[in-house]
């Protein structure tokens, strides 16, 4: 199901929209920030991984203000959020970690966790800043 989080920003359900997301999972930039990963995914490998994502929890587009940014993620209480790099740093990763947090309340998840990369500061601090705290190699 859609999920509005407001006038600018919502999550729409994964579909194969490889137009979408194939060059953002294709900037390497992203990819080390995501995955640690020093090569771009190819079509194959995202098919099977957002196939699985969305067979084991929910996965959605995020959309802002009419363009898919990227993708968001929540699986077994664990939450992943890719934004494309023209779109970081405008708070829409923290306000679709906080949509995500109600969905998690909603399904009656005490617990929910963030595995991210130590070198990947910027998204421990937005983490952080929706009240995550560091857990030896994530974030819960």
């Amino acid at each position: 199901t859609e999920r509005i989080i407001d006038n600018e920003l919502r999550l729409i359900p994964y579909y194969r929209n490889d137009e979408a997301s194939l060059p953002v999972d294709q900037d390497l930039d992203v990819c080390r920030q995501v995955d640690n990963r020093e090569k771009p995914y190819d079509v194959e490998l995202l098919h099977r991984m957002y196939d699985y994502l969305t067979a084991h929890g929910d996965c959605y587009y995020i959309e802002y203000k009419g363009v898919l940014v990227e993708m968001f993620a929540e699986e077994n209480s664990e939450i992943a959020v890719v934004v494309c790099k023209e779109y970081q740093n405008q708070h829409i990763g923290r306000r679709c970690v906080l949509e995500m947090l109600k969905l998690a309340r909603e399904k009656g998840m005490e617990r929910v966790k963030a595995n991210i990369y130590s070198f990947n500061g910027q998204s421990q601090r937005m983490f952080q800043s929706v009240g995550f705290e560091k857990n030896g190699g994530g974030m819960v």
